[in-house]
């Protein structure tokens, strides 16, 4: 900044600040550039914003600020100045102790994306040095190296969601998001299993495959809430409450994906599901809780169960097409929204965080929808 700038720069209350123009005009106060101004924050780190376009603006802006600080306890002020200062891996670290909603199985993707994605690139940076330009520069890092647009989504939701939690507890003054576009992935056309492969699937599979094809295809239920089948959730004749999931790799019973610990959904229950469960357990009975799949060595299925099922029905039912079993949720999709029923009705029973989710997805499966639109709205005239 030139002399000439710094001498218009107006003092105001001490601690307040300043504001002043950036520019070379003569005459600054009829200039059409805008005022900036310059402060110190609840840390101290000085601060310097610009756009305001006149002098009562700028000093609006001041009196916030000042205010904000004022009333701003030492310790508080002091608690900002530390998460601040600490390096990027070390918050990751505590903030991710912190989610307590998370799943285990959530917990284990987080620090996959953080150690294969962000930690190589960001670990060792000071929080409060995050901006859009520091986060622009990540993302060009992942196109660098020729991250596919999947997992570069997934490391900048994970990055987002750990630079504002700091943002938020006063770490970063600034929104380090402001004005940067965020890597879009496009999911791949999905593949949906027909209605003569899932029967050719269940009669090449076990009793225990047949239940989780059923639960999956007919109440949209994810692997790990299929382990969970139990009785007791048929809550009505047409109802089946989902209320929890075995974790895949532990084998151990953990809150549903999304979802609170007590908190459950409910899903409409086809006759044949219903079938299936009744069946399965006058051939095979329960254990003391209710539940129906277990195997010799454990009380519940695991990922590695579903997978050499899976695989083994497939192989003898004769089908080549790259279908997994997570293929049948898709198919519970598919044959909701072709009966009419409304994707915000799916996405409830499916268990999505948001029905942007289930839109994204199974958008495409909902044909000529404008136009059947346009016809129905043309028969109300």
């Amino acid at each position: 900044m030139s002399q000439e700038t710094c001498t218009l720069a107006t003092q105001l209350i001490r601690g307040m600040g300043s504001f002043f123009k950036n520019c070379a005009c003569s005459r600054q106060s009829r200039c059409s550039h805008p005022y900036a101004i310059r402060y110190r924050d609840a840390t101290g780190r000085q601060r310097e914003e610009t756009g305001f376009t006149t002098q009562q603006t700028a000093l609006d802006r001041l009196t916030k600020v000042y205010d904000e600080k004022r009333n701003t306890p030492r310790q508080q002020a002091d608690l900002k100045h530390e998460i601040g200062k600490q390096r990027f891996g070390a918050y990751a670290s505590t903030w991710l102790t912190r989610q307590r909603h998370y799943a285990a199985g959530s917990v284990r993707s987080v620090n996959q994306v953080l150690n294969s994605q962000v930690l190589p690139v960001l670990e060792s940076r000071r929080i409060n040095t995050f901006t859009s330009t520091v986060v622009e520069d990540f993302i060009m890092s992942m196109e660098e190296h020729s991250v596919g647009l999947a997992a570069q989504q997934n490391a900048f939701d994970t990055l987002k969601k750990i630079l504002l939690d700091a943002r938020r507890r006063g770490g970063i003054s600034e929104d380090p998001f402001d004005g940067v576009v965020p890597p879009e992935y496009i999911p791949r056309k999905i593949t949906i299993p027909t209605v003569d492969e899932i029967h050719a699937l269940k009669a090449a599979g076990s009793d225990g495959l047949r239940v989780v094809i059923d639960l999956m295809s007919g109440c949209g239920c994810r692997n790990g809430e299929s382990y969970a089948a139990n009785l007791e959730r048929m809550v009505a004749d047409d109802v089946y409450r989902i209320t929890e999931q075995i974790e895949g790799k532990t084998r151990t019973r953990a809150r549903l994906k999304h979802r609170k610990v007590g908190e459950f959904r409910e899903s409409p229950m086809p006759l044949t599901v219903r079938e299936s469960l009744l069946r399965y357990a006058k051939d095979h009975g329960t254990d003391t809780r209710g539940y129906l799949l277990r195997t010799q060595r454990s009380a519940h299925w695991a990922h590695t169960t579903l997978e050499y099922q899976w695989n083994a029905a497939k192989k003898t039912a004769g089908i080549s097409r790259r279908l997994t079993a997570y293929s049948l949720r898709h198919f519970f999709a598919s044959n909701c929204l072709a009966k009419g029923i409304p994707v915000t009705d799916v996405a409830e029973w499916m268990g999505h965080k948001n029905i942007n989710m289930t839109f994204k997805i199974y958008r495409h499966l909902m044909p000529a929808s404008i136009g059947r639109a346009a016809r129905l709205l043309n028969d109300g005239l």
